[in-house]
């Protein structure tokens, strides 16, 4: 008797979990998006010596337009690999396991993951527009990581451990300007991975 109680506990959790969470998403969207961030940074990186720029002196600098133009256009491409590797492998996960994905607790998270990055989005617009490239990439992780603290409540709860990591590294690439690349690369890259493998291999 009290096993048959503790498996219709159990079963009322998992119900409760299901109604209140987002939990169609697949850590392989996080590797995806580790690899295309990787990727990406690498690109930027071997672009910058294409330019004869070294990145890492620390120093404030004034890039041409059409180098700009080019970064901006590379972040893009990431950004999209990123969204469409999420939604592929979300849809996967959910059919698979027959989740419903568009929920409340879909849109609550989504939200609540939007408002930090879109002010983040405007913050490093202004960055960009006043020529202040130096700090763009710590503020993205700083934005980045409050959004996935903003969103935890609503999806798994490890997503913050990600986002405290992201935070961190944002505050210590502040004191490190010439390195932001390399702390970009390890905070959208090497994280998500990371994160990626851990969440695939403990919800599966």
């Amino acid at each position: 008797m009290n096993k048959k109680h503790q498996e219709d506990l159990s079963h009322i959790r998992s119900m409760m979990e299901r109604s209140s969470r987002f939990i169609s998403l697949s850590g392989l969207s996080g590797v995806f998006a580790g690899l295309s961030a990787l990727i990406g940074g690498l690109y930027v990186y071997q672009l910058f010596k294409i330019n004869r720029l070294d990145y890492f002196d620390g120093e404030h600098k004034l890039y041409s337009i059409d180098l700009v133009s080019e970064l901006v256009f590379i972040a893009l491409i990431i950004l999209f690999f990123a969204l469409t590797f999420g939604i592929f492998f979300t849809i996967r996960k959910s059919r698979k396991y027959n989740l419903p994905i568009w929920t409340s607790s879909t849109k609550k998270m989504l939200i609540n993951l939007a408002i930090p990055l879109l002010v983040g989005g405007v913050f490093c617009f202004a960055l960009l527009y006043h020529q202040i490239y130096v700090l763009i990439a710590p503020a993205t992780l700083l934005f980045y990581g409050l959004a996935l603290i903003n969103a935890e409540k609503y999806t798994f709860s490890d997503i913050k451990y990600l986002g405290f990591c992201e935070l961190a590294l944002g505050c210590v690439s502040l004191f490190f300007l010439g390195y932001g690349l390399v702390f970009w690369i390890v905070g959208f890259g090497i994280l998500h991975i990371l994160y990626g493998l851990i969440v695939f291999k403990k919800y599966k």
